[in-house]
């Protein structure tokens, strides 16, 4: 099937390289000729605007960074909707407000085009083995006739609910998971200030009450000193910002969410924002004057 896809970046890219390899034919498009090309080789078909992939393809993916981007894309000029036929659905997989995922689900709408919101997670290494874990809202019966387009790419696609349902899960995902992270980091911290090898602790309690995916993914990194991105401190901010505002509309307290963010703020202005968000790690080291560094 030829699908479009908008957006080749950390995630898009070896997304849309799975779906090459799934048998789908791709036009693409990405503000960085170079990922184009490099889809190009891979025997994707490039688009010079969001506009011409509409033209193209009845079924367009987006992974883009932000709510604003997502909404340029699909509605301004030489936008998806400029060019899309009635009955074309797009399936943002980017991480956006969910407000504007049902504001920007409205407009397309108004022009016969559907929208599902079908966020991530897992970050570059799933999204590389084509093992993400896929949370989806809109309309059920437009997400049964694209799931099997979806599973190329993820482990799990689940859905969710109404439109801008998959955003949520999304935002409770990005809660767990950076709390998850600050609460490993502290424990790790904990256990190396007083004598005992943070190396041997995390083998003894991973497999039991304290245990998790996270703990799994990201404790290690810690130990290794590693924190070559696999999900971005900025990008993390960026979700934690759309889960506070989300919170705060609805008058839903969030006290953990906002002290890990108040973290994470701090390293991006101590230069970490590119880290991975494993990199939590170095709050604690700073506010303790203890390091895992071996």
């Amino acid at each position: 099937m030829k699908i479009g896809f908008i957006g080749l970046g950390i995630m898009g890219k070896p997304m849309s390289k799975n779906l090459i390899k799934a048998g789908h034919e791709l036009v693409v498009y990405n503000r960085s000729k170079a990922s184009m090309d490099e889809l190009a080789k891979e025997g994707a078909k490039t688009a010079n605007n969001p506009s011409e992939v509409a033209k193209e393809c009845e079924i367009i993916i987006t992974m883009l960074p932000n709510s604003p981007q997502v909404r340029e894309v699909c509605l301004a000029e030489n936008g998806i909707i400029e060019g899309a036929k009635n009955g074309t659905i797009v399936i943002d997989m980017s991480s956006i407000d969910p407000v504007e995922s049902k504001a920007i689900g409205a407009e397309l709408a108004k022009k016969g085009i559907e929208l599902l919101d079908a966020p991530v997670s897992g970050g570059e290494p799933k999204a590389i083995d084509g093992t993400l874990s896929v949370m989806v809202g809109g309309k059920k019966e437009i997400f049964d006739k694209v799931e099997s387009l979806i599973k190329p790419m993820a482990a799990s696609v689940v859905y969710v609910g109404d439109l801008g349902s998959g955003n949520v899960a999304k935002l409770a995902n990005q809660v767990v998971v950076a709390i998850n992270i600050s609460a490993v980091s502290e424990a790790l911290i904990l256990a190396k200030k007083l004598g005992a090898d943070p190396e041997l602790v995390y083998k003894a309690i991973r497999g039991g009450l304290a245990g998790s995916t996270v703990m799994d993914a990201k404790a290690p990194m810690m130990l290794e000193y590693n924190f070559k991105p696999g999900f971005r401190i900025e990008l993390h901010i960026k979700d934690l910002n759309n889960a506070l505002n989300a919170s705060h509309a609805v008058n839903s307290y969030s006290p953990l969410t906002a002290q890990v963010m108040e973290i994470m703020q701090y390293l991006k202005s101590d230069g970490c924002a590119a880290d991975d968000h494993s990199a939590i790690l170095k709050y604690y080291e700073k506010i303790t004057n203890v390091s895992l560094k071996k």
